[in-house]
């Protein structure tokens, strides 16, 4: 018997387990578990200065411990593919305890070495957490896996949002040391995740029965996880541009540091707005067609934007954040019905491909940078989207769950 007569029982189960009403209550607990997570993961950068005069380090040491948290990502397509065959809701449940624990501490970390053992328990955590909060999140949500996606993202936006808002509000009332006691919302919220998510019980198939070894799952996940790899590639550098460079370009190009900060902040709420709206309408009007409109306006308002001057700027920002916020939870939603015997582990290749990409293309657009520009590596980045847009046909019309009846 082949693989793929194996797994149509196996994809009729999962079928039968989506097609059910939306777990509202749930699904915000769990996109709130993301919110508090990603709220302590964004500590690190507002506090480099203070880091860098206590421990005395260079701002080289300073920027790799940006890899101590964001490498164990690479372990994601491990923890999908134990996920896929283990309930691991107690992951999402310990996580913003974890993370809030160790992220609290570094305040008091006496070395370089005890700052890198801490940034990676926090990239440990964060690695499962992030491996299989998504797929959570979509089991709760039905066949509205669109919308599910769409508030597990928004949690994630307003925790980088609120974070670094926070600490800088908790170190300039108290002290770095002080600031340890901050941790008590972390464990709160793994409190309250608790008492949601305690009594969940997803229903799997007998995975090892219906998937082979993980070189086969990757080989016959490839026709549509290497379209979805590529657009997460054309979109990185854009992202980047705008996510990571905009207050330096603004402020090279004549704008005070108070206008280059509300610019980011206009671009990360309408971001927001986005994500929260692209993944209900994908529900509603289709993965690519939302997908597709993104991928052509973007661009647009990007080149545009920078051929504009005063409040249009601003303006031309929001618009390109609205625009923009749609495409990760669509992507995210394809992976996951795309899949439905291995969505953990689907769910670990999509987000670890992710994370190599964006550093990435982090490199790259701060090299082109050196060399050309801010200018010119904005309108670069705003170029590479245009490459993205014929993979966007290669993504399937319809989920496979879909083809068995369900709505959505």
């Amino acid at each position: 018997m082949s693989i793929k007569e194996i797994e149509k029982p196996a994809a009729i189960a999962v079928h039968q387990e989506i097609d059910q009403e939306f777990e509202s209550a749930r699904v915000v607990a769990v996109s709130s578990g993301h919110l508090t997570h990603d709220t302590f993961t964004a500590f690190l950068s507002p506090l480099f200065p203070l880091l860098i005069e206590k421990l005395s380090m260079t701002r080289a040491a300073a920027g790799s411990l940006m890899l101590f948290i964001q490498g164990p990502s690479l372990i994601q397509p491990l923890v999908g593919r134990l996920a896929d065959r283990v309930n691991l809701r107690f992951v999402v449940i310990l996580a913003p305890a974890i993370t809030a624990t160790a992220m609290s501490l570094i305040g008091i970390a006496p070395t370089y070495a005890w700052l890198a053992l801490l940034l990676t328990i926090v990239g440990i955590s964060s690695a499962f957490f992030h491996a299989v909060g998504p797929v959570l999140a979509g089991n709760l949500s039905g066949n509205r896996l669109g919308k599910g996606m769409s508030i597990w993202m928004v949690g994630g936006e307003l925790g980088r949002m609120m974070g670094p808002l926070l600490i800088v509000s908790v170190v300039t009332a108290l002290s770095l040391e002080r600031s340890v006691w901050i941790m008590v919302i972390g464990w709160l919220a793994s409190l309250v995740l608790y008492f949601l998510l305690r009594d969940i019980k997803i229903e799997k198939p007998a995975q090892s029965e219906v998937v082979g070894d993980w070189q086969t799952s990757l080989h016959e996940m490839s026709p549509i996880m290497v379209p979805l790899v590529i657009l997460v590639f054309t979109r990185a550098f854009v992202m980047t541009a705008l996510g990571v460079f905009l207050p330096t370009y603004l402020t090279e190009i004549g704008a005070d540091l108070w206008l280059a900060g509300a610019a980011l902040t206009i671009f990360e709420a309408a971001m927001v707005l986005g994500t929260l709206l692209g993944g209900s309408l994908s529900d509603r009007f289709g993965r690519r067609q939302v997908l597709m409109i993104s991928m052509i306006t973007v661009p647009i308002l990007v080149l545009a934007f920078l051929q504009s001057e005063g409040w249009l700027r601003l303006v031309l920002l929001f618009g390109i954040g609205l625009m923009a916020g749609p495409s990760t939870p669509v992507l995210l939603a394809v992976v996951q019905e795309s899949f439905p015997a291995q969505r953990s582990f689907a769910n670990g290749v999509y987000m670890a491909s992710s994370f190599i990409i964006r550093s990435l293309a982090s490199v790259l657009l701060g090299a082109f940078g050196d060399w050309f520009g801010l200018d010119s590596a904005f309108t670069i980045s705003a170029i590479v989207v245009v490459f993205g847009i014929p993979f966007v046909r290669k993504l399937p019309k319809k989920s496979r769950i879909a083809s068995n009846g369900s709505a959505g």
